[in-house]
Formats: structure tokens, C-alpha cells, sequence
């Protein structure tokens, strides 16, 4: 099995943006993490982080063919970004959008995602575990379906 591991801007700060609010893990920290717990599920993880929403879209574009699902944490594209979203529909595999912080509990912007409503789920708010519930999520999500 092969899931895409994406990471939207700002995300490569992790650590140091924002602490009280995202952690003091880096994004490094977590991928090794999301890594190992899909070696225990028999699950390859491909990790990606850009800052760039076109650079995104040709990762999900380029790489979806050859995966099963996708992980991703859009960061601020989540909000707005029909691009993302269109690409999401494009290439039809399921995905699970990850968010570190609890996205409805901050500001109003926050509260509405472009993406949840194509998801098959959303994690908010656990911090860098919510990449493992995601990832355990989207595994046995997977398996049902085959």
C-alpha cells in the first residue's frame, strides 16, 4: 500500500512558528513518525512539503497514479484553494485532511475547508498524532475497500 504524506505551507516552520499553537515538533519529527506507523500497517509513506499551491497540484498530479491515498495537511490552502480540490477530484483517490490545531476553535476564517467535503474524513486538533489517526484511519478505510 502507498500513501502520499502532504504538507502545505508554513509547515516546514514547524517547531518554531507558533509553538503554544502547532507544537514543538518539527515536520522531520513527524514524518519519521507517520513513517514508522505505516511500516507497522504495511503501508509505504511518501512524504511532501511545499509552499507553493502549483507545486502541490503537480505532486498530487504525478504521484497519485501509483498511490493508494493520500494524507494531506493543506495548511491556509485548505480555505481557499479550489485548485487543490479540483486536482483532488482529478485524480479520484480518497484522502484524509489533517490539521495539527483544532482549525474550529480558532479564527471564523478557519472554520470552513474547501476540501472536507470531498475527504472521507477530517482530523483536527490532536496535534501530530492526528497524522497517526489519519494514517490508521485512511489504512482501514483502504483494506475495507479492497
Amino acid at each position: 500500500m502507498r500513501i502520499l504524506l502532504i504538507n502545505g505551507p508554513n509547515l516546514n516552520l514547524l517547531g518554531t512558528r507558533n509553538p503554544e499553537v502547532y507544537g514543538s515538533m518539527t515536520l522531520a519529527d513527524i514524518v519519521e513518525r507517520v513513517r514508522q506507523r505505516g511500516e507497522q500497517l504495511g503501508a509505504e509513506i511518501v512524504p511532501f512539503q511545499a509552499n507553493a499551491e502549483g507545486a502541490i497540484i503537480d505532486f498530487i498530479q504525478t504521484n497519485a497514479p501509483g498511490a493508494d491515498g493520500i494524507l494531506i495537511n493543506a495548511g491556509a490552502f485548505t480555505h481557499y484553494s479550489l485548485a487543490i480540490r479540483d486536482a483532488f477530484e482529478a485524480v479520484g483517490k480518497p484522502f484524509v485532511e489533517v490539521h495539527i490545531s483544532n482549525v474550529h476553535a480558532r479564527e471564523e476564517f478557519r472554520h470552513h475547508s474547501v476540501l472536507a467535503d470531498i475527504a472521507v474524513a477530517q482530523v483536527a486538533g490532536l496535534g501530530w498524532r492526528g497524522y497517526i489517526a489519519a494514517l490508521d484511519s485512511l489504512v482501514g478505510i483502504l483494506k475495507e475497500r479492497q
